[in-house]
Parts: C-alpha cells; structure tokens; sequence
C-alpha cells in the first residue's frame, strides 16, 4: 500500500512504521492518523510481522505533535470527536494490538507524539530526545490518552507536574522516570529497537499475545486484571505453540513456535 505520509518496511520478522513528515517535524494531521491506522493493521494481521517498530523520519523529531491548524477553529463537539475518532484509530488502537510495538523516540515527542509513544507497548530513546505535553500552553488539554496513561507510566505527581508545567523532560529524567525503557545514540536507535525486537520473536506471538491483553487488563476500569490473566493462561493451554514450548523444553532443545 502506498501511503503519504509514512513509510513502512517490513524485514526478518519486524514491520518499521516511519512517520515521513519532516518538514512539519512529523506532526500528526488526521491523514496520518489514518495512515497509522492503516500500517498497524496491516502489520498486525500479517502472519510474517512479529515486532513492529514506530519511529519518525529525520534526526529532529519522533513527532512535534498534533497540527494544530486543524482544529485550532473547532466548536466543543467537534473537538470532543476528535479526540474519540484518534483514540479510537490509532492510540487505543495500537496499545490493544496483539502484536509487540517499540516506539523508538529518536527527538522531541511531544504532544499528540508523546501520546502515540505511550500508546506502544515500551520505549526507547535517543539521547537527543525531548518529552512532553504542552498541551495547556494553549488552552487545552491532552486528548490521546496522555492524561491516563502517562500517570500509569510515571505517577501521578509527576504526570501532573509535566502536564501543569507543559514542559519537556530529556532522555536521561525519561529514563529515570520509567518513561522509557533504554537510551541509546541517536543514530543506533532503529538498530537497538531490533536487537529488543530480535529477542522478542524468540518467544510465542501468541503467548505475547496473551500477556499483552493481561497485562493492558489491569488498567481498565471495571475488569478485574488477575481474572482476566487467569483466562488468558489457560486459553495458552489450548494453544499449538503451549504444545511446541513445553515439548521443546523437556526435550532440552530450542522451540520452533508456528507464529501468530
């Protein structure tokens, strides 16, 4: 599929999504939003993709942020639907995807870009890289999730004294917060992404599958997320790579798991 606004590639087991709008510092406009929809879908039911990477073009940005010319004259409902059709297409989206996704920070993720990052399922920085959300600078607040998700990743107090402030924290302070998982140099940062991706397609897709669904089931409210790991360990009991895992194990060799 041809796309406008991101580049997709697809190598040994990883799907790369790169946001391709350098010139406006990869920020998100609704087609991009519908862009990412796209290639996430397509990775996730691709049979060949085990790992997808998300990162942005260029060695500025991941993404600047939302483009703000476009709803920048919004009425309160149609503000209150953009913010529902985005989580629905792409963050709540991607975070609920059965297939591992690393969002590789590789510059400012801010904004809306900051929000897609911790839509994916951990992350990785360079060390030139900038976090934040500014949203209240103009008036506004996070709508893609930032609000819930980055308390969950760094706590309460901080969550609210980076979304008060509306200022950026660098790599090392996301490190220390648990807002990222690893720092790397800006130029190794595609290549760290896949040695995490590598050692992730070793194990079952569907046993991380599995995991992710738990795990994500612990922060929505009203499920109980110890039930919901219960039901997901045992449906792995149904599974052939359950089969090829315990098998391979007893029989002291390396599984070779059928895939998704």
């Amino acid at each position: 599929m041809m796309y406008t606004n991101i580049l997709t590639s697809q190598n040994n087991g990883i799907t790369t999504i790169t946001i391709n709008r350098p010139l406006k510092l990869n920020a998100l406009n609704k087609e991009t939003i519908q862009e990412l929809h796209a290639a996430f879908r397509a990775a996730d039911i691709d049979p060949d993709t085990k790992v997808i990477i998300i990162t942005g073009s260029g060695e500025k940005a991941f993404v600047a942020g939302a483009d703000i010319s476009e709803f920048a004259g919004f009425s309160v409902s149609e503000g209150a639907k953009l913010a529902a059709k985005g989580q629905e297409l792409l963050f709540d989206f991607v975070a609920n995807l059965s297939t591992p996704v690393i969002a590789a920070i590789n510059g400012f993720a801010l904004g809306g870009g900051l929000e897609l990052a911790m839509a994916a399922h951990f992350r990785i920085a360079s060390n030139n890289a900038k976090m934040g959300l500014p949203e209240v600078s103009l008036g506004v607040i996070p709508g893609y999730g930032g609000t819930q998700r980055l308390p969950q990743l760094v706590g309460k107090g901080r969550a609210m004294e980076m979304i008060m402030t509306a200022g950026m924290i660098d790599a090392n302070q996301a490190l220390q917060y648990g807002l990222v998982n690893h720092i790397t140099a800006q130029e190794e940062i595609v290549s760290f992404a896949e040695k995490l991706a590598t050692k992730i397609m070793k194990n079952s897709s569907v046993a991380i599958g599995a995991a992710i669904k738990a795990v994500n089931a612990g922060y929505e409210d009203g499920v109980n997320g110890f039930e919901a790991e219960i039901e997901q360990f045992g449906n792995c009991f149904g599974t052939e790579d359950f089969k090829e895992g315990t098998t391979a194990f007893l029989e002291k060799r390396k599984a070779e798991f059928p895939g998704k």
